[in-house]
């Protein structure tokens, strides 16, 4: 160190005294005061050891400042007088800069222009000033869009603490909504004036001076102009003869009413026309079997073109999307969807509007960004771990960040012209998202066939208020016929038996022969076995294989090649896979292409990595054709081997039905192993689906046995059903606006619609029971009636009580159990009184279950009603009253009703965990997944007492689905019992507020089986030594990291808002530990 600067401050030791008899000194130097002894003598120069070390002497050191103040400023007051200002504080002058005084902020502008227009022509007259109401309104306490906008920072995903803007479709809220002028189109006449909205059919009613040119247009074509000035005197005198008793319904109403001459056409359409109520359809189907001729005529100049024609009912959905109408497009698969989508992408570029494409899931998400961004260019990318420009016109996101988005108040929203739902039919979150939508936003809705999709367009349209046009594909473009292949028999193994045709028809002739040919190879095989048959034909691996490559062999010389055979189970899938051996499908060009592209892709990830177990098994199968697809398999292995698919190079996949979902892959034959899969719960047949099915010509099932003609596929796909569920994230986000309620997002569900569709007639009928109840004489309750209404009570108590019980009966374990086919019932419905009968069939759905049973009742009348009861409750009878013992179930469908409609949850509102005003409720907004558990461990400090390493270890529980796994550390397993108590306590508080959840299976929800490898891979052990800490699949391992980083995000943000730095740094730590390697690697698709 250089202390050349300070030797005029160099320190002066001390004389030695004469005392002391040692030839040494002490010396204290720095500002820590150590201590130096000085033993040699002074030199020359007066310095001394160990300043001779030092080229400029030893450094200056301090003193202590508590004896410096109390030397100088309490033992010497004179050091520093009162009236002497050299030793004050100096003062530094400012500079005067009397021009800043005129800069003052911005303040928001208190009016606006208002143009005023001739109401014919649209031709600006005049300009006047009108005042702004709400000047003070901003993301935090506004739903409007006349709100400023937030800080850039929260500009994409929102705050937590912002309100969102107000859903379509809602009553006005309190404050004004302001939604931004809608975009207009070629087609479309100028919106001149302030938005009006105008129900379908219903008649203008517009106020002087506010007419629209295009409802002026649409008006005239729904009168007729009167006729001549004779006819109208002659007509007044008509009615003058008839006088005042003429009865109007002596006269036919005319179609269409014929109105007066005017002077002009203005007072014309403002005063000729009658008011009428609107009707109530909102789903307008779009005819597409005429060709549109007149297409390019109408759009001159249209804003994306392809280089083939498109089919018609593209053409028609184009036309609509020119008009800025909302669409629901149903289409076949491979159909051409995605035309529309894009042609919505491009609009929305020349408007210099914005678009969101969602998708149900984040690998269609990933795969549809690669398209877009090759054809637009300007495309950006929105999930839980990825955030590519996110300034693009066209954002790709999963629909539940669309969700969050809407609740948290993104300024995204306000320059937004389009949403388009992928795979709608997947309803999962679209539905919450379609509920919160504002108004000026369109909707298109992308589908595959659905036998509902007018019923639910008409939904969507009544909850926004707005026409949904509704377009749908007849036929397939490519044919698709189902098959039978029974086995590897001589004779049968090239043969497939042909159970479905093109045209939808089942064939008899074909199941019946391919019973014959199983009875033929059953019996050859008691010639050469004996007589006792198999328990399980063709189960064994060998007979597995063997069956497989004569299938593939039979494909093969049918040029049906490449192949997707669904196994629904990702061991069988491997297995498949592993087993043929033999089986060698490409040639050596294919076999270079599939090895340079495999090289490239894992070029990005680290040697260790490389040699990875399946790994190298994956590039062994797939340079003989095969491949594998399945949640178990690494994210960048599946990337690959959908794009070698793609391209071709895969001859035949074994995967699992989630490679179906909307993946857009080039099939040609697609094979079921059974018709049968096991969805968590129990085994259930399967259920045909959009884009499930092929784009190849035949769809063969590989069969140990023919199956049941009513089993073989009938071409059915299934409804559109509500997946509409409470949870305690939309009742926080809810609860938090006053203007919402959740009681209205539950109303405006789809799950609802049926019982709210005919709202009108049934307030009529209301209306009407109203009137007759008021109009009803009090009943007589005195002298021996006395007790006549506390028995009317005792009986309504007693039978709901009665319905309570038998409910709570059915939906037992014990109940189920007992309702099944063969039991015998008591049947009490408006139909029937007490009648015997026996249950034939249950069945259920994701809605409710259903009991057929049938009825031992008396012969009706003749013309009388059979099914329909009287049409007003008649009293019970004491009999009635008395059948305690006997089970009742009301109707076929035991009063089921959909889940999550429960009034407990309104009723649990009231407890602390869903006050989103308090402190605890903010914490909750934070966290999408498992609020209550993670509010309560960031109370209890369990996260904050922990290294990063073992809390992100214990959340694990939070996303893990393997219950069973390596053993853990001491401190793991306390943090685990720990955890396993907070939920025992909030599953206990849930059962007080009335869920029926029981405490068991809400605990058992937290699954523990990958703490210790998470532990392991957070202390940075390598993937190819975690895969060895258990069984569990690499591609779930993955899986399970990755959503993990999502939870320590949400954590450290619930930090943020409590104000607990030392949990925010260790959730950031944690975070940035976990997300490395090959865990963490980018997308193929976004490269």
């Amino acid at each position: 160190m250089h202390w050349g600067r300070h030797q005029s401050q160099r320190t002066q030791l001390p004389p030695r005294g004469p005392r002391l008899e040692l030839p040494l000194s002490m010396l204290q130097v720095g500002c820590a005061g150590r201590f130096e002894l000085i033993t040699r003598p002074e030199g020359p120069d007066g310095d001394t050891f160990p300043l001779c070390t030092l080229p400029h002497g030893l450094p200056p050191y301090a003193m202590d400042l508590a004896s410096e103040l109390e030397r100088r400023f309490l033992a010497s007051p004179e050091w520093l007088p009162l009236h002497r200002f050299d030793r004050a504080p100096r003062v530094w002058p400012r500079e005067k800069d009397v021009w800043s005084l005129l800069e003052t902020d911005p303040t928001p502008v208190h009016s606006t222009l208002q143009t005023e227009r001739d109401p014919t022509t649209g031709q600006i007259l005049a300009f006047r000033e009108a005042p702004l109401d709400n000047m003070g309104l901003s993301a935090k306490n506004s739903l409007s869009f006349q709100r400023a906008p937030g800080p850039p920072a929260q500009a994409l995903r929102g705050s937590s603490t912002n309100y969102p803007f107000w859903p379509a479709g809602e009553p006005s809220p309190r404050t004004p909504c302001v939604c931004p002028p809608r975009w207009v189109g070629p087609l479309e006449a100028p919106q001149l004036f302030t938005p009006v909205f105008v129900p379908p059919a219903a008649a203008l009613q517009a106020s002087p001076g506010l007419l629209p040119l295009s409802g002026l247009l649409g008006a005239l074509d729904s009168f007729e102009l009167g006729g001549s000035s004779d006819e109208e005197e002659e007509e007044k005198r008509k009615t003058k003869a008839k006088g005042p008793g003429g009865k109007e319904g002596e006269t036919s109403p005319a179609p269409t009413p014929a109105v007066q001459r005017a002077d002009s056409l203005e007072e014309l359409v403002l005063k000729a026309v009658p008011p009428q109520p609107p009707k109530e359809q909102w789903a307008i189907p779009v005819d597409i079997s005429s060709p549109v001729d007149d297409f390019y005529k109408r759009i001159p100049d249209p804003a994306f073109r392809w280089p083939f024609e498109p089919d018609v009912f593209q053409k028609q959905a184009i036309l609509h999307l020119e008009k800025h109408d909302s669409v629901f497009v149903a289409a076949h698969t491979s159909a051409g969807k995605t035309v529309v989508a894009e042609y919505a992408i491009a609009l929305a570029q020349k408007h210099m509007t914005r678009t969101i494409y969602t998708s149900p899931i984040k690998a269609l998400s990933n795969q549809k960004f690669r398209d877009f961004k090759n054809t637009f260019g300007d495309v950006g990318l929105l999930t839980g771990d990825v955030q590519l420009h996110p300034d693009a016109s066209c954002l790709i996101m999963t629909t539940e960040i669309l969700r969050s988005m809407l609740y948290n108040g993104s300024d995204v929203i306000r320059d937004l012209e389009w949403v388009i739902f992928d795979e709608v039919h997947y309803i999962n979150d679209a539905e919450e998202v379609l509920i919160m939508l504002p108004e000026h936003v369109n909707i298109i809705l992308l589908s595959a066939t659905v036998p509902n999709t007018l019923e639910f367009a008409d939904w969507i349209g009544r909850i926004k208020r707005k026409r949904i046009y509704v377009i749908s594909t007849r036929r397939r473009p490519v044919p698709l016929e189902h098959h039978l292949y029974t086995g590897n028999s001589h004779k049968t193994q090239h043969e497939l038996f042909l159970l479905l045709d093109a045209r939808g028809t089942f064939l008899t002739k074909g199941y019946y022969a391919a019973v014959e040919a199983k009875k033929e190879r059953s019996s050859k095989h008691a010639q050469t076995f004996g007589a006792k048959q198999p328990t399980h034909m063709g189960t064994g691996p060998g007979q597995e294989k063997g069956v497989w490559l004569s299938l593939m062999d039979a494909l093969r010389k049918r040029d049906q090649l490449p192949v997707v055979a669904f196994t629904f189970s990702r061991a069988r899938c491997d297995d498949n896979a592993s087993a043929l051996t033999t089986l060698d499908l490409t040639t050596s060009a294919e076999k270079s292409q599939i090895h340079l592209f495999f090289q490239k892709c894992l070029s990005r990830l680290k040697g260790s990595d490389r040699q990875l177990p399946q790994v190298l098994h994956m590039v062994e199968l797939l340079k003989r054709g095969i491949g594998v697809h399945h949640s178990g398999i690494l994210p960048i292995l599946k990337e690959v081997v959908e794009m070698l698919f793609s391209k071709g190079l895969v001859k035949i996949l074994f995967a699992t039905e989630t490679f179906a979902m909307g993946v857009n892959m080039p099939a040609r034959t697609v094979v079921f192993d059974s018709v049968r899969k096991h969805d968590g719960s129990g085994f259930r047949d399967l259920l045909p689906g959009g884009s499930a099915a092929p784009q190849g010509t035949p769809l063969s099932r590989r069969s140990r046995g023919p199956p049941h003609p009513p089993a073989a596929p009938q071409g059915k796909p299934t409804q559109l059903q509500s997946q509409f569920r409470l949870t305690y994230t939309m009742i926080l986000n809810l609860l938090r606006v006053e203007a919402l309620r959740v009681e209205d997002m539950m109303k405006r569900s789809f799950s609802e619609f049926h019982s709210r569709k005919d709202s009108q007639a049934h307030e009529h009928t209301i209306a009407q029971l109203s009137r007759r109840l008021a109009a009803m004489e009090e009943v007589d309750t005195s002298g021996q009636l006395s007790d006549l209404p506390e028995y009317g009570r005792a009986v309504q108590e007693l039978q709901e009580t009665r319905r309570m019980i038998q409910r709570r009966v059915a939906e037992s374990a014990s109940g189920l159990k007992a309702l099944a086919p063969g039991r015998v019932v008591i049947v009490n419905n408006p139909a029937h009184r007490n009648a015997l009968g026996v249950i034939l069939q249950v069945s259920s759905d994701a809605a409710n279950r259903t009991f057929t049973t049938l009825v031992l009742c008396e012969k009706s009348p003749e013309g009388g009603d059979t099914g329909g009861g009287s049409p007003t409750p008649e009293a019970p009878f004491p009999d009635d009253l008395l059948l305690n013992k006997l089970f009742l179930p009301e109707g076929r469908g035991l009063g089921a009703r959909t889940p999550g409609f429960s009034p407990r949850l309104s009723e649990g509102s009231g407890g602390w965990w869903v006050r989103a005003g308090g402190l605890a409720g903010r914490v909750a907004c934070e966290i999408s997944n498992h609020e209550l558990l993670l509010t309560e461990l960031v109370f209890d400090n369990l996260l904050t007492e922990l290294r990063p390493e073992e809390s992100v270890a214990l959340l694990s529980c939070l996303v893990c689905q393997t219950k069973t796994g390596p053993l853990t550390a001491g401190s793991l397993r306390q943090g685990m019992e720990r955890i396993r108590a907070v939920a025992e306590r909030i599953a206990l508080l849930q059962r007080e507020c009335g869920l029926r959840e029981s405490v068991e299976d809400f605990v058992a929800q937290y699954n523990f089986g990958l703490v210790e490898v998470v532990y392991e891979w957070a202390r940075g052990m390598p993937f190819a030594e975690i895969a060895r800490l258990t069984e569990v699949q690499e591609g779930i391992i993955v899986r399970c990291i990755q959503r993990l980083d999502e939870t320590c995000r949400d954590v450290r943000n619930a930090a943020r808002v409590i104000g607990e730095p030392t949990l925010h740094a260790k959730m950031e730590q944690a975070s940035n530990l976990i997300k490395r390697d090959i865990v963490f690697a980018a997308s193929l698709y976004t490269q």
